[in-house]
């Protein structure tokens, strides 16, 4: 017997199912870009202290380097502390991307959505004007039946 799946293995079937609405990823990357920060802030404090005092001023520059503002009043000394900002600054990237990305599709969609509108009452327009012209050609046709059916005397 097969165990039931776990919370996470649903919400993963779902996601591959369902492909996910322009919100939600933005919520994704704004939960992983939040997690960035905080978690660079802390592991600036912890590897590199001499330079961040406290976690604060970690989180100070985690924030300014994953929004690529960067203004240089902090920076990292050691190794290790440059590797985090490495890893920081692709995080800051991908976030500008992803939400470029997600603006860009919302306004595709619409115009696509408000062509497709255009387009539907264009063509009703034109089936309206079509089915006048076929109205107009069977009276034509009625009143040609009707003078050849007429006994000519």
């Amino acid at each position: 017997m097969q165990a039931p799946p776990n919370p996470i293995e649903r919400r993963m079937d779902k996601f591959l199912r369902e492909p996910p609405s322009v919100r939600t990823a933005a919520a994704v990357i704004a939960a992983a870009t939040a997690s960035v920060v905080v978690a660079g802030g802390v592991a600036m404090r912890l590897l590199d202290h001499d330079e961040y005092k406290n976690v604060w001023v970690g989180m100070w520059w985690s924030l300014q380097t994953v929004t690529t503002v960067g203004y240089g009043d902090v920076t990292p000394t050691k190794p290790i502390g440059r590797a985090i900002a490495s890893f920081v600054m692709l995080e800051g990237i991908a976030f500008l991307a992803i939400i470029t990305a997600a603006i860009t599709s919302t306004f595709v969609a619409r115009a696509q959505k408000e062509r497709g509108l255009a387009e539907a009452a264009a063509e009703e327009v034109e089936f309206d004007r079509m089915e006048t012209r076929f109205d107009e050609l069977a009276k034509r046709l009625d009143r040609i039946e009707a003078m050849l059916e007429r006994p000519r005397g």
